[in-house]
């Protein structure tokens, strides 16, 4: 039995995917959880060969439990399964660790061949999620970030707020802001823990 532990904050969506898992004879759910949190917790706890992990919900998201739980010990597979697919969602999940990433308009066969084949150790991407990937290899839509762009990234990932960034670098907080706001447009995201692990991913920072 392929044992697999749901992670949605939306009670019906848990239900109806431990109905369609269940139906199939080889597949069986050991939990769900609501949370990131709770997701990193029970993925300890209960030890699932799969977890099926939704990327938005309150506090700790996807990404953030993703990563958790594939730092750990004898870490199960993550795939995440979501109603997005910008660019920037995919790249955080796959730099993050995700096995694979689906979308909740996938039929229930698809959905179970997917959890086979990852606890398979094969990985899993939705046709979409495929071709955007593939774009962003060789085209990337938007322009690279500069050098100073970058250098002020560098010490977002570190955890220096703003004044310090300007401190380190002899500029002006305003002008960290300024940095800060290309770096978002360029990379497509919408706060500082997406644009540094979206960097990552693109190799821009080690």
């Amino acid at each position: 039995m392929i044992r697999v532990l749901l992670v949605d904050d939306h009670p019906v969506v848990r239900e109806g995917l431990r109905g369609m898992l269940e139906a199939e004879p080889d597949l069986t759910v050991v939990g769900e959880a609501s949370s990131g949190t709770e997701a990193v917790r029970l993925a300890t706890d209960l030890a699932p060969d799969i977890v099926l992990m939704d990327l938005r919900m309150p506090g700790m998201d996807g990404v953030a439990a993703t990563a958790e739980i594939v730092a750990g010990p004898a870490p199960p597979r993550v795939m995440v399964l979501t109603t997005y697919e910008s660019d920037a969602d995919i790249l955080r999940a796959v730099a993050a660790g995700a096995t694979g990433y689906l979308l909740k308009d996938a039929t229930r066969t698809d959905l179970a061949g997917a959890v086979r084949a990852a606890a398979r150790g094969e990985t899993v991407l939705a046709p979409s999620v495929a071709t955007k990937l593939v774009q962003q290899v060789r085209s990337p839509a938007q322009p690279p970030l500069s050098a100073r762009e970058i250098d002020v990234l560098r010490l977002v990932a570190r955890g220096l707020t703003n004044a310090e960034i300007g401190t380190a670098l002899f500029i002006s907080e305003a002008t960290v802001k300024t940095h800060m706001y290309r770096v978002f447009t360029k990379l497509d995201v919408t706060d500082r823990t997406a644009a540094v692990t979206t960097a990552m991913a693109r190799g821009l920072l080690q």
